[in-house]
């Protein structure tokens, strides 16, 4: 048995990091622009999110669709853009939102379309939920809300998430794996 020369070893080393090279650029391509993965590092959406729990979220679907109230969304912090933060989304630019007795009054009427947002129980806490203030979302900006309310730090206490900071919508729990499940 011939040994191979360095110049078919070369190949062969060259082949292996030609197939790494593309498959960290096509990595990068999927967690930039399609997906990624996001740990929650809080309780703010217990029950909902537990602390530790890995999610997946999908970064391209604001791109084809506004966001609907309901959905939970990951975005930039406005008091600190580069921390990634995980809310409840309230109500879009243009509603006017109130907390009336631990219920969200959406444009004057109790929630109907998000069925976990109708449910909650929301703390009047914060300058922007007190008992019978009605605060008006500004145009391509959102209002959101962490499930667990009485310990959230949320839009009731630094105001609105303009659309540039959102990163995507969370669509499932990956790991631990006995909590897997599709987020509503």
């Amino acid at each position: 048995m011939t040994k191979p020369s360095l110049a078919s070893r070369w190949q062969r080393w060259r082949s292996h990091l030609e197939e790494i090279a593309w498959a960290v650029a096509i990595a990068l391509v999927i967690r930039t622009f399609i997906a990624a993965p996001f740990k929650i590092p809080s309780g703010s959406m217990r029950m909902t999110l537990l602390e530790g729990d890995r999610i997946l979220v999908s970064k391209f679907i604001y791109h084809f669709r506004e966001p609907s109230r309901g959905e939970i969304v990951v975005f930039r912090y406005p008091e600190n853009p580069k921390r990634p933060f995980i809310k409840r989304l309230a109500a879009i630019g243009g509603d006017t939102i109130e907390i009336q007795e631990g219920k969200l009054l959406i444009n004057g009427e109790f929630v109907k379309e998000s069925e976990v947002l109708a449910s909650m129980h929301y703390y009047n806490q914060g300058p922007f939920g007190q008992e019978g203030q009605k605060v008006t979302v500004p145009k391509d900006s959102y209002f959101v809300l962490g499930d667990n309310s009485a310990s959230s730090h949320d839009s009731r206490f630094w105001g609105f998430v303009p659309r540039r900071y959102l990163i995507g919508k969370a669509v499932c729990i990956f790991w631990p794996i006995f909590r897997w499940r599709v987020l509503k």
